[in-house]
């Protein structure tokens, strides 16, 4: 059962592969879209742009839920960047991944998904801290 609770507690979401492989961690859920650039400390993980509503927030082996990217596209690299100095998110999941979170994620190997079936933001679909497997071969995430 696909967009559906199924026996188990299990939540599948079917949407888009942007970026392969398969990873799981703790959902970290912003309403706002993310400028790595300037907004994401790299050598720490750390969100240090004050106007977003997860400021503060370490997002490191976290699976980063937000609406999509914004601003320059050296966010890419800095994507890179905090992957190299393992700070990087386990996986995102996005509404729409554009460019700068497409190319930072396949240059730094971590798994995307966008266009789920059912939005992963509004609501109480997700909450922070659930467990969330993404697979970006396959184009879907699972909720636990």
């Amino acid at each position: 059962m696909t967009g559906e609770e199924p026996q188990g507690g299990v939540l599948k979401l079917q949407g888009r592969s942007i970026s392969r492989g398969i990873a799981s961690g703790k959902a970290l859920i912003s309403q706002h879209r993310i400028s790595f650039l300037g907004g994401v400390d790299p050598l720490t993980g750390i969100i240090v742009d004050q106007s977003v509503d997860i400021y503060g927030t370490c997002i490191a082996n976290r699976v980063l839920i937000f609406p999509g990217g914004k601003g320059s596209t050296v966010g890419s690299y800095v994507i890179y960047q905090l992957k190299q100095h393992g700070k990087a998110p386990a996986a995102m999941v996005t509404r729409s991944a554009g460019t700068i979170v497409a190319a930072g994620a396949i240059i730094a190997e971590i798994p995307v998904v966008d266009s789920l079936e059912r939005d992963p933001i509004e609501g109480d679909l997700i909450t922070d801290g659930k467990e969330v497997l993404v697979n970006g071969d396959e184009g879907y995430i699972e909720v636990y």
